[in-house]
């Protein structure tokens, strides 16, 4: 198992370009499921959950060949799917439990092979996130809905004669206690794109992996309108065809380096960086005293941004922020952010209104010197004069870069370990952070215990 050596105290310059983005990805991934044509999609990182969902598609019947990035011009990889066997449609247990973006194979098996069985999914122990929106969505297109061992099984019931069914098109609301579902969005508007009729779908998912999603399926002649706001309204098809797809660039990253470059005090340039996505998180740094410069593009997904700590303000504000659906606050930042906010002068406020468990950093942050003070589900930050390097453990992909940015600022050095958590969302994380002027090793645990000297 690996582990990150940080040793902080560098100030952070240089440029770096934005990977495609995972989570925009996996869904597009899973939509090479409702065609039979070819199938390419474009900057795709190398990331774990990246590699696990091509060990998934082939067991559906996908082949998936992915060539390394080549083109200086390309921030990721290419991946080129073709589905190849139809009856295959059950996403095992063995698979899906690495990563909760698995259940996105549940529309496309429904909508173009009328049958999915597909395992309940895992992913980061980040608090309650149950697909029942998910269920009664493609239940409300006509789908049977069941659990069997774990598994979900769901059918589109046989035509008269006992020929193959369709979905049928209907009005689906996805609210739920949290906000909208973004995979469950994805699955419901895959599946609504053959389903017979219109389906029109109320409290959507507004990401820009959504619309991402969206694109990508009118790009194969689907019909959908609306993507972007809370009403999608999608036209069903017959057939789908043919793809050729640029990922978008991946926000999340983007806003990881952004606290990178403030809590080093840095001076750092992203390109390929997705600003309009990222309005909520450059408002609150800018409101701590970070320096936002983006040059604008023809493509506004295509932006160039340079993030500097404001030498005059010589310190970091304290702020409030509370985490919503996009375009607020992102709940994938918030770990992050708190570990700038840890070295705020005065005491901040962070509320979680996604993923109410979101912050099994606090306890590893605060063996670093940081003051936090948890109630339900808002932490009081009060900011402190400097980190100090300590052992941590990383519970989940965000905590892990939120452990990473506090090592880097920390006096003395921090162990970071578990980071195979870290490996799910970030493309070599620490190769990247060295160009930027941060002392950041990885260690194999195994390889240096056998290194290491024995003992008589």
């Amino acid at each position: 198992m690996d582990r990150f050596d940080v040793r902080g105290g560098n100030r952070l310059s240089g440029r770096l370009t934005i990977k495609g983005s995972k989570n925009a990805a996996l869904p597009l991934m899973c939509a090479s499921l409702l065609t039979d044509e070819s199938f390419v999609l474009r900057d795709i990182p190398e990331l774990a959950d990246i590699a696990n969902m091509q060990r998934l598609l082939p067991e559906l019947g996908v082949e998936v060949a992915y060539d390394r990035a080549s083109d200086p011009e390309s921030p990721g990889g290419v991946l080129r799917m073709k589905v190849t066997d139809l009856t295959a449609s059950h996403a095992r247990y063995d698979v899906v439990r690495t990563m909760r973006a698995s259940i996105s194979v549940l529309g496309p098996l429904l909508a173009r092979r009328g049958y999915a069985r597909v395992s309940l999914p895992g992913g980061c122990a980040i608090g309650e996130r149950p697909v029942d929106i998910h269920l009664r969505g493609l239940a409300a297109l006509g789908a049977d809905i069941s659990l069997d061992g774990g598994d979900i099984i769901a059918r589109v019931p046989r035509a008269p004669g006992g020929k193959p069914g369709r979905l049928v098109g209907a009005r689906v609301f996805l609210g739920g206690p949290f906000g909208s579902t973004v995979l469950g969005t994805a699955n419901v508007m895959s599946a609504a794109t053959l389903a017979r009729g219109t389906t029109i779908i109320e409290s959507a998912a507004c990401e820009p992996e959504i619309v991402d999603l969206a694109n990508l399926l009118n790009a194969m002649g689907a019909k959908i309108t609306g993507q972007g706001s809370p009403r999608i309204i999608i036209e069903g098809v017959e057939s789908l065809g043919a793809a050729d797809h640029r990922v978008i660039p991946d926000r999340i990253e983007a806003g990881t380096f952004m606290c990178a470059a403030a809590i080093t005090g840095g001076d750092i340039t992203l390109d390929n960086c997705p600003v309009d996505a990222l309005m909520a998180h450059m408002d609150r740094l800018q409101h701590m005293g970070v320096v936002m410069q983006y040059e604008a593009s023809a493509d506004p997904m295509r932006a160039t941004c340079r993030i500097m700590f404001d030498s005059i303000a010589k310190v970091l504000q304290p702020i409030e922020v509370t985490t919503q659906p996009h375009p607020g606050f992102p709940t994938d930042l918030q770990a992050q952010l708190m570990a700038v906010l840890a070295l705020a002068d005065g005491n901040s406020v962070v509320t979680e209104r996604i993923f109410t468990e979101r912050f099994l950093h606090v306890a590893e942050l605060s063996r670093m010197g940081a003051k936090l003070y948890r109630q339900g589900s808002t932490v009081v930050v009060s900011g402190v004069r400097h980190l100090v390097g300590a052992p941590v453990m990383a519970s989940d992909l965000r905590a892990s870069a939120c452990l990473v940015l506090a090592g880097l600022a920390a006096k003395g050095t921090t162990v970071i370990n578990r980071v195979y958590h870290l490996d799910r969302g970030y493309e070599r994380m620490e190769e990247r952070l060295r160009t930027l002027g941060a002392e950041i090793e990885r260690v194999n645990e195994r390889e240096s215990a056998t290194l290491a000297p024995g003992v008589a």
